[in-house]
């Protein structure tokens, strides 16, 4: 099966140097193309855990918030208290609708004098407008030329000082810095869709990716670098939350494990708060886990099923498993899935019964790692 790419679907700046670099897999997210493997995902795997990988995650697209009620507008679309926020940081927040559905889950980046929200796959240029204009909020809403990209692994910090010197430590979990590599115009931000640190190089001119994407790599040579995707071993393993793949289309924010990112018991207003401050009074109906899957049925692939398959207890459909792999360092089956509140709290055995074969699993906190 091959994928035909057309008008509606686009490359990121970066697509050449990924095709030369010999990917061999991509999805669409967020109406792109994202190189999802080169060939050889136990070596890429490696790569994360081990040295440094560089992904093309060009398809984290922005939406971008400007002018005069920026400050409102942005405040009014996330379910988190942004008063305290400062130039130059970065935040995770939860994107409701007015009935407290999880709609997005972005990192929000307050720039000198706009706001970006850095997506998950869905239409939310579509929805920040709306907002915007339905509230008459004074701001500019629109898709900036930026395209991330990400360095991550153990090694990704000493490469990232060679390129752009020893200050880039000092950088805290989110926070970035507005720069430069030799002239090509970017963002460097501490971020990234594992847990094995990393940063993601917010391109800021689209006619320069392949060049970025060359400087990264030779100076990366020297700390073993090579090219990957954002890693569904490692983010199972670390307990990282897929919006849309994890989540379904009626869940809210703690439902999803985004509890510690909802402040409900603040001043300031946004979409949804009423139905969040209800939900976080009565408890979430489902909760966000992690399971180990027993060996009474057919072992899976070694390298990740991410399909949604039922999660039973006792006869009854009590959740839904969303992916599930072999962890080479846990030396075991694991999944993520979002199942009754009551069922996770009681730590009661459950079966998943997936396109691998039906197995018995048991509850496990999140993260595994």
């Amino acid at each position: 099966m091959q994928l035909q790419p057309g008008p509606r679907i686009r490359r990121s700046p970066y697509y050449d140097a990924v095709v030369a670099a010999g990917a061999t897999q991509f999805s669409v997210y967020n109406k792109m193309l994202l190189p999802m493997s080169y060939g050889d995902r136990d070596a890429e795997y490696r790569r994360l855990t081990e040295s440094v990988a560089i992904w093309d995650v060009g398809a984290e697209r922005q939406v971008e918030v400007r002018g005069p009620d920026a400050d409102a507008c942005v405040q009014y679309l996330t379910s988190r208290d942004l008063s305290k926020m400062k130039h130059g940081q970065g935040k995770y927040v939860a994107m409701c609708d007015h009935d407290g559905r999880l709609l997005n889950d972005p990192v929000l980046l307050k720039l000198s004098d706009r706001y970006w929200f850095s997506l998950a796959d869905s239409d939310m240029l579509l929805w920040v407008r709306a907002v915007a204009n339905e509230r008459d909020f004074d701001v500019r809403v629109g898709e900036p030329d930026v395209s991330p990209l990400a360095v991550q692994g153990p090694e990704a910090e000493r490469l990232i000082v060679d390129l752009f010197g020893q200050h880039v430590t000092a950088l805290k979990y989110f926070w970035f810095l507005e720069t430069d590599l030799d002239g090509i115009p970017l963002i460097l931000c501490r971020s990234g869709w594992s847990k094995q640190g990393g940063f993601e190089l917010f391109l800021q001119d689209g006619s320069r990716g392949v060049e970025l994407w060359d400087r990264v790599v030779d100076a990366g040579e020297r700390y073993g670098i090579g090219p990957g995707a954002p890693n569904d071993i490692e983010r199972l393993e670390s307990g990282l939350l897929s919006w849309g793949g994890d989540t379904t289309p009626d869940s809210n924010p703690f439902e999803a494990g985004m509890a510690r990112y909802v402040d409900v018991a603040t001043d300031v207003d946004y979409i949804g708060k009423a139905a969040l401050r209800r939900v976080a009074d009565e408890g979430p109906a489902r909760l966000f886990t992690g399971l180990v899957i027993g060996s009474d049925g057919e072992r899976p692939e070694p390298w990740p099923l991410v399909e949604r398959a039922p999660v039973f207890c006792e006869g009854r459909t009590v959740g839904t498993m969303s992916a599930m792999a072999r962890s080479p360092r846990l030396g075991t089956t694991i999944a993520v899935a979002q199942i009754e509140r009551a069922i996770v709290e009681s730590r009661t055995p459950v079966e998943v019964r997936s396109p691998a074969g039906p197995s018995t699993a048991s509850i496990h906190e999140l993260p595994f790692i």
